[in-house]
């Protein structure tokens, strides 16, 4: 409550200072709060985001950018003076710049671009050129290296001279005459160790490093196995290029979430926030999945077209046509949410496709006799309770429906469980193979095994 509180009277401070139209007093309030306290000023604030941009220092503004979401950010550099856009951008660091450079289109960056100091522009310009997804496009340049013939002394002297540019200087990187990367040391072993002694002599070789190459993805599963707040990056002949910090990754996790979330709803990823979509670009992202899965649900007219005879002649059959296919859709999904889950957090690769289908298997039938025994016990009293609505075939319809959900949800799990994996085989994005997508293939081929255990146990009797 106080947190409220505490909002509420930064607001009406703000309003307040605002009011007064004093330039300096305004600024001076706004380089007093907190970053996260002005990020809300804004947001809350929309006709003030410019201004209130533009009254804070320059490294507090860029403190405050790096957080606001990306609609937001789009509004406040195209309304800033050009002079104060060239200054924001060439302090923002080069991983937090690349990542927004990188969400315009080519002819805002290609003016953008222009206002960054040579240096700055040509980091720029390397780290748009790595593919969008990799880690060149999440790393910085702005790290502490040394050599091993450094003393501690040395290494000491050169993190005063350098460590300000720096994001972090937990880890001091040591490389050779080629730039290659021999090893990482944390400052405090420099700090603890004497000051003639060398780096060489404080080697073990051992240390973690990220290809320029690799998947974001790989990023974030090396910092969830490794107590480190920053990895370095090499070349494909080990050549230190840059360092990735967790903040950046953590960033890369949450965007994945979201996108993996909307695309297991049955949607394309929206990558921006939904109130700021257009209309019309958010039909788009829905209207794909939609027509491929109305296609995939006239699949399943037809294959009930084909088993027209077999209604007509046993109406009481259609009853249970949505007990049935929702059953093996509901397990199809629930199996489909599991794995990619498991695949997201690294507990399941595709070298596990066989325990995950015996563990399906063996869920499917637990499952699904559950379910059947449920089915064949409501029938049978349902026909008990009102006698005939079966035509004297309760034992044989309760049969059928029980040994049809055993089937249908067994099925379910496994197409909902492999589909995933197939589809990660093939290097396509598991989350595609969404709730939606497995229910209404477990739709088709449901009524397929529900019509075929009916005509076993009712050939001769109503089919």
């Amino acid at each position: 409550m106080s947190l409220d509180l505490d909002e509420i009277s930064i607001q009406q401070r703000f309003e307040e200072v605002v009011a007064t139209e004093d330039k300096l007093q305004i600024k001076e309030f706004l380089n007093q709060q907190n970053i996260s306290d002005v990020a809300d000023l804004i947001y809350e604030n929309e006709e003030y985001e410019t201004q209130i941009i533009s009254h804070l220092s320059i490294h507090r503004a860029v403190g405050v950018f790096k957080i606001l979401e990306l609609p937001v950010q789009k509004r406040i550099i195209k309304d800033l003076p050009p002079f104060t856009t060239a200054e924001l951008l060439n302090e923002l660091p080069a991983d937090d710049r690349t990542s927004f450079l990188s969400e315009l289109s080519s002819n805002a960056v290609r003016e953008l671009v222009k206002t960054l100091n040579p240096e700055e522009r040509k980091i720029t310009l390397s780290l748009l050129g790595y593919p969008e997804d990799s880690v060149g496009r999440l790393m910085t340049p702005d790290y502490v290296y040394v050599h091993e013939n450094n003393t501690v002394e040395d290494v000491l002297n050169i993190i005063r001279k350098h460590a300000k540019s720096s994001e972090t200087i937990d880890v001091i990187y040591v490389i050779n005459d080629k730039g290659e990367l021999l090893d990482d040391i944390r400052i405090k072993d420099f700090i603890m160790a004497s000051p003639d002694k060398k780096v060489n002599e404080m080697m073990d070789g051992r240390f973690i490093a990220l290809h320029v190459g690799d998947d974001q993805e790989v990023a974030n599963e090396a910092f969830k196995m490794n107590n480190r707040v920053a990895l370095p990056v090499v070349s494909k002949s080990n050549k230190l290029l840059g360092i990735v910090t967790i903040d950046d990754v953590l960033w890369v996790a949450n965007e994945e979430f979201t996108e993996d979330i909307q695309k297991i709803g049955g949607t394309e990823a929206l990558n921006e926030p939904y109130l700021d979509i257009s209309a019309f670009r958010l039909f788009k992202k829905r209207a794909g999945w939609l027509i491929v899965l109305f296609l995939g649900e006239m699949i399943t007219a037809s294959v009930m077209q084909n088993f027209e005879e077999e209604i007509k002649k046993a109406v009481v059959l259609t009853l249970f046509i949505p007990l049935i296919i929702s059953s093996g859709g509901n397990t199809g999904s629930q199996a489909s949410t599991l794995i990619i889950q498991a695949m997201a957090l690294g507990e399941v690769t595709i070298a596990n496709w066989w325990r995950v289908m015996r563990r399906e298997i063996m869920q499917g039938i637990m499952l699904g006799t559950m379910l059947g025994i449920i089915g064949y016990t409501r029938v049978v009293l349902w026909g008990k309770l009102m006698p005939g609505v079966y035509e004297g075939h309760d034992i044989r319809v309760a049969l059928t429906v029980g040994f049809s959900l055993i089937g249908v949800v067994l099925w379910g799990t496994l197409s909902g469980s492999m589909l995933p994996l197939v589809l990660k085989r093939l290097g396509a994005d598991p989350a595609v193979s969404s709730a939606p997508f497995v229910a209404t293939l477990v739709d088709v081929t449901g009524l397929i095994i529900y019509f075929s255990v009916a005509y076993v146990f009712l050939q001769g009797v109503l089919l």
